[in-house]
Parts: structure tokens; sequence; C-alpha cells
């Protein structure tokens, strides 16, 4: 597993995109389409459309990751609320 950001390819709206994603970030992004059974590329839309003009789709794929995994680790916290170590 590599620990540099690799070009991945996605469609969006029926565009072809690419975004440079860790391994970890990217097989953590194709887990989460899985768990809520919609395809990889629908997710991707869905952060693209959320993320506004502030990130970049990545960053913006890492962060929805981070919160993801943040919120199963302790769902009955507010993840706006957590303090960071």
């Amino acid at each position: 597993m590599s620990a540099r950001p690799a070009k991945r390819s996605l469609t969006l709206k029926g565009h072809r995109t690419s975004v440079s994603l860790e391994d970890p970030f990217w097989l953590a992004f194709r887990q989460i389409a899985k768990e809520k059974n919609i395809a990889i590329n629908v997710l991707a839309a869905e952060i693209d459309e959320a993320r506004g003009f502030e990130a970049g789709l990545a960053s913006a794929i890492r962060i929805f990751v981070l919160k993801h995994l943040q919120d199963k680790c302790a769902p009955n916290q507010d993840s706006t609320n957590r303090a960071v170590d």
C-alpha cells in the first residue's frame, strides 16, 4: 500500500475527472460507498456537490472519509464538537 497519492478516475455528472488520493483514503472511500450500497461515482458526486469552493475534490473526499470514521467510532457525539487530539 502506497503512502503517496495516486490518480484515480471518477465520472461526475457524465464527465470524467481524476483525484489524487492515498491508498488508505481510496480504500476507505470505496468501502463507504459499498456500505451505503451506492456506486463510488454517485458518492463522489454527492461530495462534490456539497463541498463548495473552499476545498478541492480530493480534500473533500479525505474529510468525508475522516468524518465518516469519526462518526463510526463515536456515534453519540456530535462530530462538529469533538476535540481533536
